[in-house]
């Protein structure tokens, strides 16, 4: 049978009634065992002490497996023939073979949940010593969140997932705005999981081996608030590297490819690691089902974070997630519908990236869109005209003819064509902006991002990069997998060296690491999915003091305001992006939105614009020229006043607002009946209210005045030219200082 097989790979022994034997094994399955309300399927023996029973099913009844539950209990409940006293049986199983159903009777709400397999002796053994479970530790034992150190997005993404564990729900997601803590924050869950509810082993999923490495850098970096030490000299933390899970290891770090690798029986080579799982074509997915390993049970552990878990939880790899008896921890910037789903749209905490920036968490970003023609329009090239032919992967070349006319269009660029004229038209056009629009008091080129098709692309674009700008090997690097030189070692000077000051990926820093002085971003590559757009984009969004900046970038006069997307391939034309740049209006000065405020000019883009001007300008001023604008405006800072602008057009609190005012008129609503005059009518009110400030032109004339102050005018119009010089010779000179001093 079915139920035989899997209780003998968890380390059951099955015996029959007849030839009971309790000192074969620790952990014995007795068939038939009778009880006063006659025989159970099977009784689980522990040390010769019965802990369980199994109520057995046909297959077809498992779509009504949860109606067998009451005679599971009653033979949990009844008394066992031959023995005394037998108190009732805490671990009843249901069990069709393929679908097993197990409950904890010590939990605070007793509460049936499927498994992939049956637990082993040992775990049932240890759970059965222990005074209290996990869930009991959940919902009782989790001291108040000491909040020193945290922000208060991620004060509220700790709590409320340590609410949703308290109510023992399986799964719940995390959103919180990429540069915003994150694993900090996930980090500040598993310490407490580990010290206060008792977990055993925490299982951090990532989906690619760098990313594994910036999370182990995390955990050995981080201070818990209650005590001195590191992280990693309270508990052990494992980076898998094998299939062998270190058995004293509280943390185990992991790409899901590995450990699907460890549950199928398939070898991984470590290559494997540096891809995507989302980008792994269909074919490869087609791979061997999951199957237990009694050397990683489903007991293994007993939280499971996932780490940018709207990319890899879907198809093959979520057998993983499946195979484990865990709560499910999922952490992202970007869900879509399919994670909302997958957690069962228990989203705990939600933090948007517009809110970041209003919290100066992150930066905001304009947009600098480039298009040549071949980009638009594509080419042709003729039949007999002798052109390079460049083989893929060896890159070696061949001089000849072209058979037919071949035409191409811009889509098709770097890939099966490629043009180094345009790449060079862009790339001069990026580094024209940059000097004269973008930042033009920067002496040096700002940390800057290149995304590219592929690794080919990649080096087209390093190579004319160095000639456009007329730089040398050290000035631009390439930061993918297959770079000759150490990526690690590139990523770690791009962060905190001069050089390089720009480097061209593909995807090995395209989502999940952090480079906090990059300023500008070029997009040469489009992107399949809405979600890994907004991942790139927020390679972008770190936040960074004016101190941290000046080292890489010396001619930084302020903190971090801002970063520039430019788009050669248009990319956010098609509105693959759920962030929008908050700037609406970026031909209008400052002073021409504050007037425009002032005299009645409430449309949406003057005041999101206004709100993004002055978020940029509150990282500028200094405490002096802030205190003197809060003083001003009645006590309102200047963040706040950026932060009321901007949330007076967020659609939820304009329909709670609206929601408001129909309840006090004693009008039935709910948000999907709402009318759009009832709407426009409460995001009038909003906008007013948050425009008030502004009409006092002493509020305005002081934004506008400290915003010149900070600011240096570049010529670069007018040509000056020497009219007077004069060689002093040095006994004037010593004649001249002598008669001084």
């Amino acid at each position: 049978m079915v139920i035989d097989q899997k209780l003998a790979t968890a380390g059951w022994v099955v015996q029959d009634m007849k030839q009971i034997n309790l000192g074969a094994a620790s952990g014995v399955a007795v068939r038939e065992y009778p009880t006063e309300t006659g025989p159970t399927d099977y009784l689980l023996f522990v040390d010769r002490r019965p802990v369980g029973v199994i109520e057995a099913k046909r297959d077809d009844a498992a779509e009504n497996l949860t109606a067998h539950e009451a005679q599971t209990e009653r033979y949990a409940s009844a008394k066992l023939k031959w023995r005394k006293g037998s108190p009732p049986l805490r671990f009843p199983y249901e069990s069709t073979g393929q679908i097993i159903h197990f409950t904890d009777g010590g939990d605070p709400r007793p509460r049936a949940r499927e498994l992939f397999h049956f637990f082993r002796p040992d775990t049932l053994a240890a759970w059965a010593a222990q005074p209290d479970t996990l869930r009991q530790r959940l919902a009782g034992q989790m001291p108040p969140l000491p909040v020193r150190n945290l922000r208060e997005c991620q004060v509220s993404a700790v709590t409320g997932l340590e609410k949703s564990l308290a109510q023992a729900r399986p799964r719940a997601l995390v959103h919180m705005a990429t540069g915003a803590g994150k694993t900090f924050t996930a980090i500040t869950s598993v310490y407490r999981l580990l010290k206060f509810a008792g977990a055993k082993r925490v299982l951090f999923l990532v989906d690619t081996r760098n990313l594994g490495k910036q999370t182990h850098q995390e955990f050995m970096a981080y201070t818990p608030p209650d005590d001195g030490r590191k992280f990693t000299e309270l508990y052990n933390v494992q980076r898998l590297s094998s299939s062998r899970i270190d058995p004293h290891a509280q943390v185990c770090i992991s790409t899901i490819q590995r450990m699907y690798a460890i549950l199928s029986g398939e070898h991984i080579d470590d290559s494997a690691e540096d891809i995507d799982p989302a980008d792994l074509p269909q074919a490869n997915q087609n791979a061997r089902l999951v199957n237990y390993n009694p050397a990683v049970p489903i007991e293994e552990f007993d939280f499971i974070v996932i780490d940018e878990c709207h990319r890899s939880i879907y198809n093959l790899w979520k057998q993983v997630l499946d195979y484990f008896d865990a709560f499910l921890i999922g952490l992202t910037a970007t869900p879509d519908k399919r994670t909302y789903g997958f957690f069962n749209q228990n989203v705990v905490a939600e933090y948007s990236y517009e809110q970041s920036v209003l919290d100066g968490v992150n930066v905001g970003y304009d947009v600098y869109e480039i298009e040549t023609q071949i980009t638009r329009a594509g080419a042709e090239l003729k039949a007999r005209e002798w052109v390079d032919h460049r083989e893929r992967q060896t890159r070696a070349k061949r001089w000849a003819e072209i058979e037919e006319d071949t035409a191409y269009s811009g889509k098709e660029l770097d890939r099966s064509v490629v043009n180094p004229d345009q790449i060079r038209k862009v790339i001069a056009e990026m580094k024209r902006a940059v000097e004269t629009r973008i930042y033009p008091s920067r002496k040096e080129v700002p940390k800057t991002l290149i995304f590219a098709k592929t690794d080919s692309h990649a080096d087209d674009i390093i190579r004319i990069v160095r000639e456009v700008y007329g730089e040398g090997n050290a000035f631009c690097k390439k930061v993918t997998y297959k770079a000759d030189e150490d990526p690690d070692t590139i990523l770690s000077n791009f962060r905190n060296e001069y050089y390089p000051r720009i480097a061209v990926t593909v995807d090995m820093i395209a989502t999940g690491t952090d480079v906090k002085p990059l300023e500008v971003l070029l997009f040469m590559r489009d992107v399949r999915s809405r979600g890994y757009y907004e991942q790139m984009k927020g390679r972008g969004v770190r936040s960074l003091d004016a101190e941290s900046l000046k080292k890489v970038s010396n001619s930084a006069d302020s903190a971090k305001t801002h970063f520039v997307l430019i788009d050669a391939v248009g990319v956010e034309k098609s509105l693959k992006t759920e962030s929008r740049p908050l700037e609406k209006k970026p031909g209008a000065t400052l002073d021409q939105l504050l007037k425009s405020i002032a005299v009645g000019g409430t449309d949406d883009d003057t005041v999101l614009s206004l709100g993004n001007r002055l978020v940029r300008l509150a990282k500028q001023l200094d405490d002096k020229a802030l205190a003197r604008i809060k003083q001003t405006s009645g006590g309102i800072a200047l963040n706040d006043l950026a932060r009321g602008l901007v949330s007076a057009l967020d659609p939820d609190l304009v329909a709670a607002d609206a929601l408001d005012t129909a309840q006090a008129a004693g009008i039935t609503r709910n948000a999907d009946t709402l009318t759009a005059d009832e709407l426009d009518a409460a995001r009038h009110q909003r906008v007013l209210a948050a425009c008030r400030p502004f009409d006092d032109p002493r509020v305005r004339d002081l934004i506008e005045s400290a915003r010149r102050e900070c600011e240096q005018l570049i010529d670069h119009i007018n040509a000056d030219q020497v009219i007077f010089c004069y060689h002093y010779p040095a006994s004037m000179c010593r004649h001249t200082c002598t008669r001084r001093r």
